[in-house]
């Protein structure tokens, strides 16, 4: 699921950094620019310079993306085996017209599913369809694990319901209020949009006293940090959990129409990647390998690479076959490197993501993976997909990405960050990430989600730069290249404690592209 970040309103202020830096602030250096960015620019100015590239293909596996934005158009993967729009599977591999990528949650007519359950009602609803309201004596002996998970999904469930029962109308009004106090000050202070400063500028003693009113609910809420636009995410999250991700009766399946009790492999989707809702996987794609060179927008980690378009995340939880079939879709046609910024707390079945995975393992495709925003300990409450299977043992090829913020000290770790000792490899950039959103626009997000293809990048530029290395050394140098950063006290995500920053992760580290890239370049004269 695209976990959506708007119940803590946070205000960035960047002190000193002009306004391009701050839209870059992730690929920055701590000595040279004063932020604990990646070091991204620097390697590119000290490291990489005169050295020759391969293009690797990335596949983004999301929530779809706008391949016709202006940053991102250039860089987006092509099936150059296929013939546009001609209704035939040209390079036979199972699946027409697949220039760009694919959509495994679309139907065969071009519709798209926008809207999904959250996996614990499709579970409760199974459950309950083969247990009811009343289980036999047999079940209540034999099936007493089912019958708890049932138990305890139906308690989340409501639990959930009532969160967003209770938070719409107080968001609602919210939205009334700063809806109404924008119109006001526009009209008093003569343009649009406005900012703090203009605001503030108002003569309480030269305005009447809606204009007074107006300007105090403005301020007000600006200094929690919550803008119009976060409101109204806000409002649309809970309506939307409402109507769909929590509805029992929901049934967005009906437009694919597909057998959920089989894999069904290049037997069901369509070729449009973007889909209805390709905000996430924009944004994600940017980070990843927005143009460097085009003087647009954004700069992209990776500068010589080729996104493919997967979707399979719609506004709810994504489904594990759709994940399975996504992941060998990537690996089949020649993705290097596979981002997967989703996730959820239940995998009902987990054997399809599990063998995909150790197919992409077995083809030597890395994956990077969010560690998901609950800010909660998965070595304790697990986040799926995960690189342990249900057997018990670790894929190699796997990344896991907590989010890092730009502030340091204290508050290193974003508020909303996952971690775990084991079960976290690394912290990335992933609070204001500046990147590409759909219709050639641009806009700041936060999130695990962000975290991740930032390694992703970084991932995908070691490999053209050194194409020679395999993703098992690719993950090796990412983790083994962070800055540590051990002795460093840090507020725990969602605790009022703090621990050591090297506790939060395998590495207790912050990736940098600077030091992967001279870790890359030393075992690269080696080989």
């Amino acid at each position: 699921m695209k976990k959506i970040l708007f119940l803590s309103f946070v205000i960035f202020n960047l002190n000193a950094q002009n306004l391009k830096t701050k839209f870059n602030w992730h690929n920055l250096d701590i000595t040279e620019d004063g932020i604990r960015g990646m070091s991204t620019e620097k390697a590119y100015i000290e490291l990489l310079k005169n050295r020759t590239s391969k293009t690797v293909i990335v596949g983004v596996i999301d929530s779809g993306i706008d391949i016709k934005h202006e940053d991102l158009k250039d860089n987006i993967w092509v099936n150059t085996k296929e013939i546009a729009n001609n209704g035939i599977d040209d390079d036979n591999n199972g699946f027409i017209d697949d220039l760009n990528g694919w959509d495994f949650i679309g139907g065969a007519d071009g519709k798209d599913i926008n809207h999904e359950q959250l996996e614990s009602v499709r579970l409760y609803k199974s459950l309950f369809e083969k247990y009811g309201d009343n289980p036999s004596k047999r079940d209540k002996k034999k099936n007493k694990a089912d019958l708890a998970l049932m138990k305890s999904l139906k308690e989340e469930i409501e639990n959930k319901k009532s969160e967003a029962t209770q938070y719409l109308p107080m968001y609602k009004g919210m939205l009334d209020k700063i809806s109404k106090a924008e119109d006001i000050l526009i009209q008093t202070i003569g343009k649009s949009p406005i900012s703090k400063e203009d605001v503030q500028k108002i003569d309480d003693q030269n305005v009447d006293r809606s204009v007074r009113a107006a300007k105090q609910v403005w301020l007000n809420l600006y200094a929690m940090g919550a803008t119009k636009a976060d409101i109204l995410d806000g409002v649309t999250h809970f309506e939307e959990e409402l109507n769909y991700n929590l509805n029992n009766d929901f049934d967005a399946r009906k437009v694919i129409g597909d057998d959920l009790r089989t894999l069904g492999y290049a037997k069901y989707g369509n070729n449009e990647v973007t889909g209805p809702d390709a905000m996430h996987g924009t944004h994600v794609a940017g980070i990843i390998g927005a143009n460097r060179y085009n003087s647009l927008g954004v700069k992209g980690v990776a500068d010589n690479v080729k996104i493919m378009t997967i979707r399979c995340v719609p506004n709810g939880d994504e489904r594990d076959k759709d994940v399975a079939n996504a992941i060998k879709y990537a690996v089949d046609n020649g993705a290097e490197i596979i981002n997967m910024s989703f996730g959820k707390p239940y995998s009902p079945e987990k054997n399809w993501v599990d063998e995909a995975v150790k197919y992409a393992e077995s083809k030597g495709v890395l994956l990077v993976s969010a560690a998901g925003n609950e800010n909660e300990d998965i070595d304790q409450h697990v986040h799926y997909p995960t690189r342990i299977l249900k057997s018990g043992t670790e894929v190699k090829n796997w990344i896991t990405v907590g989010a890092s913020n730009f502030e340091d000290g204290e508050s290193l770790p974003a508020d909303f960050s996952n971690y775990g000792k084991k079960g976290v490899d690394v912290f990335a950039p992933g609070v204001a990430i500046y990147s590409t959103v759909p219709g050639s626009k641009y806009e700041e997000k936060q999130g695990t989600s962000m975290a991740s293809p930032a390694v992703a990048g970084v991932a995908a530029l070691l490999k053209s730069y050194f194409p020679n290395l395999t993703a098992q050394q690719l993950k090796n140098i990412i983790l083994e290249s962070t800055v540590k950063l051990t002795g460093q006290q840090v507020n725990v995500p969602g605790e009022k404690i703090k621990k050591d920053f090297s506790e939060l992760s395998v590495t207790g580290g912050i990736v940098n592209t600077y030091n992967a890239v001279k870790m890359a370049i030393q075992i690269s004269e080696k080989q």
